[in-house]
């Protein structure tokens, strides 16, 4: 499979957090994502630096969930692990939170070159595949997780694939 990378990278991944373009405020509504850090990658292990988001309400300051934007091509995540991934606590869910703060990043996902973002989910996550629904994003395929796979062996076996154009 050839990718195509986004036009920041060329041909070579950002491998530094030091690479990564800073981040200003991000809020909608009750919804605010700070940057809780930026993670260094590993190519070697196929992963790329990323972004990590805390999503906080925006009145008191309480812990919602957290978000990452992973800067970076590979077949890992465009099969597997996708370039956001998200995660909203269980007693803040139901307010579209995981699609808000989706949208939030898509300016810096433009800013960092990506053409489009792919988005995974388990089959068994509803309420993740409703989101990439409402995001507009495309189901592509089912794919099944090789072992060896960080999230293999975790105890995932499959994912849904999702293409978002920006």
């Amino acid at each position: 499979m050839r990718l195509s990378l986004p036009r920041l990278f060329n041909k070579q991944a950002v491998s530094r957090q030091s690479e990564l373009p800073d981040v200003g405020p991000l809020q909608e509504g009750d919804l605010c994502l700070t940057l809780e850090r930026r993670l260094d990658g590993d190519p070697d292990r196929g992963w790329y630096p990323c972004y990590r988001f805390s999503m906080l309400h925006a009145a008191n300051g309480a812990l919602m969930g957290r978000i990452d934007l992973r800067v970076g091509d590979s077949p890992t995540i465009q099969q597997y692990s996708g370039h956001i991934g998200y995660h909203v606590y269980p007693s803040y869910r139901g307010k579209r939170r995981a699609e808000r703060a989706v949208r939030l990043l898509l300016p810096l996902a433009r800013k960092l070159g990506f053409p489009a973002l792919w988005i995974t989910c388990n089959p068994e996550n509803a309420a993740s595949r409703i989101t990439c629904e409402r995001l507009g994003a495309t189901f592509i395929e089912t794919v099944d997780l090789p072992p060896g796979n960080d999230m293999y062996e975790r105890g995932e076996r499959r994912k849904m694939r999702f293409r978002l154009e920006l």
